[in-house]
């Protein structure tokens, strides 16, 4: 297991993140790891909160942790005004999310998938897409 600190640092987490290859499965095992020794701290990490600027996430769906490669938010409905916390950040801040999402991305084994994701999920893979891009709320 290999835990990661959390980068607290605005100006780093503004970058956006470089597309995940094969070569970055260790740090989506770090990221994983992280996560883990973080739960009922944060509901999601991107890379690029652990210093690896390419695109993945990872996320608790309900007890699992799982991760995303180069997630992209294929469709979104029902717009509502959230308000989130970061562990990189202090404070919660008011943003703009959607209730249900279509997500494309890919496993661990490289295996393109598609899936919809409501309420809390869908907010989380929001907020972790948003890391991946360069925004902080």
């Amino acid at each position: 297991m290999s835990v990661k600190p959390i980068i607290h640092d605005e100006l780093s987490l503004k970058f956006k993140s470089t597309l995940a290859t094969k070569q970055d499965l260790a740090a989506a095992e770090d990221l994983k790891d992280t996560l883990i020794a973080n739960n009922g701290k944060a509901a999601g990490l991107a890379a690029n909160m652990i210093g690896v600027q390419k695109r993945i996430i990872a996320l608790f769906v309900g007890p699992l942790p799982i991760v995303m490669l180069n997630p992209i938010i294929v469709k979104k409905t029902d717009k509502y005004l959230a308000y989130e916390g970061c562990l990189s950040l202090e404070g919660e801040r008011p943003t703009e999310r959607y209730k249900k999402i279509t997500v494309k991305y890919q496993n661990e084994n490289f295996e393109t998938r598609q899936q919809e994701f409501s309420d809390f999920v869908a907010e989380v893979i929001q907020h972790e897409v948003d890391h991946c891009n360069g925004i902080l709320i």
